[in-house]
């Protein structure tokens, strides 16, 4: 009884070819998942301090990448960004702030909690014009109804 061998061009013939196509179904499902992802994270960017904003009918002002959030909880924590300021130290937190070389001073901009004293958010206004900052925005919620 004799076997016959395949001879070695016949085997190379018979082997699978490579697959040429891309599985997309995969490369989907990730992009749908970072999609969620950055929508979910989005509206937390924009910023880290939770706080509940007094309405006003006023004409909102664009965001500008080189503006200074200065935010006061309704507690009465300063943050500047999203970092804390210690009590009291809050005049030496404002003269750490880089103002550029070109000598304009950054756009300054105010959120103050709807639960705090008017004098409360007079005082961080006051050192902020104490520092040398005289372009400060105050941020308000939008409202529908007229006062």
């Amino acid at each position: 009884m004799a076997m016959s061998m395949p001879s070695r061009g016949r085997s190379r013939r018979s082997r699978r070819a490579p697959m040429a196509e891309i599985n997309v179904t995969p490369f989907v499902d990730v992009m749908l998942v970072l999609l969620i992802i950055f929508m979910v994270t989005a509206p937390l960017l924009a910023s880290g301090v939770p706080i509940e904003l007094p309405e006003s009918r006023a004409n909102p002002i664009e965001q500008t990448p080189e503006q200074i959030t200065v935010s006061v909880d309704g507690n009465g924590v300063i943050y500047i960004d999203d970092a804390a300021v210690e009590p009291g130290a809050f005049p030496e937190a404002l003269a750490r702030i880089d103002r550029g070389g070109d000598g304009q001073q950054p756009q300054i901009v105010l959120r103050g909690d709807r639960a705090l004293d008017y004098g409360r958010v007079m005082a961080v206004m006051g050192e902020l014009n104490r520092a040398g900052f005289s372009s400060i925005s105050l941020v308000t919620s939008g409202s529908v109804t007229p006062p």
